[in-house]
């Protein structure tokens, strides 16, 4: 009976495990884009930054860390591309008073994402209160070809 359960868990387990050690369909080197809307007290603001995706985790970081315009963005991609990220940063500086006055403040969201074979999008949680603006994510697969420099070619004789 004992063997029977090990049998159906190691047939069950052993996919997922492969895949871990093995990595996904995902991984590799990859471009973020993250556009954010205006606000009352923020104007709108786009920035591309690098990302890579390793054994289907997510990584993403934007600026120094935790120094003002930081961000980091990090999490597990389903089989089927769906993603929750989750993104924290500091905030860089605003145009009113409140939001300047918070430079260097924390703030974290989610971000409900969708990826293909070498591209996705996600939206930013709605979130609370004066940063919880709408913001757009793009996110677009490095070809192998870019993401590594060519070999220099020998001189023509």
């Amino acid at each position: 009976m004992r063997t029977k359960r090990l049998v159906c868990l190691l047939t069950v387990c052993a996919p997922m495990l492969w895949a871990q050690a093995t990595g996904t369909r995902f991984d590799g080197a990859w471009t973020t884009t993250m556009s954010c809307d205006a606000s009352e007290h923020m104007p709108a603001y786009q920035w591309t930054f690098q990302s890579t995706i390793d054994h289907g985790v997510f990584h993403a970081q934007h600026g120094e860390e935790h120094g003002p315009g930081y961000l980091v963005i990090d999490g597990p991609i389903n089989n089927d591309g769906s993603a929750k990220l989750h993104a924290k940063g500091t905030v860089q500086a605003g145009k009113a008073g409140l939001v300047t006055a918070m430079k260097g403040n924390k703030y974290d969201y989610n971000i409900e994402a969708k990826f293909s074979d070498t591209t996705g999008t996600g939206k930013r949680d709605a979130g609370a209160g004066i940063l919880g603006r709408p913001c757009d994510f793009t996110f677009a697969k490095k070809s192998d070809s870019s993401a590594a420099p060519a070999a220099a070619a020998p001189p023509a004789q």
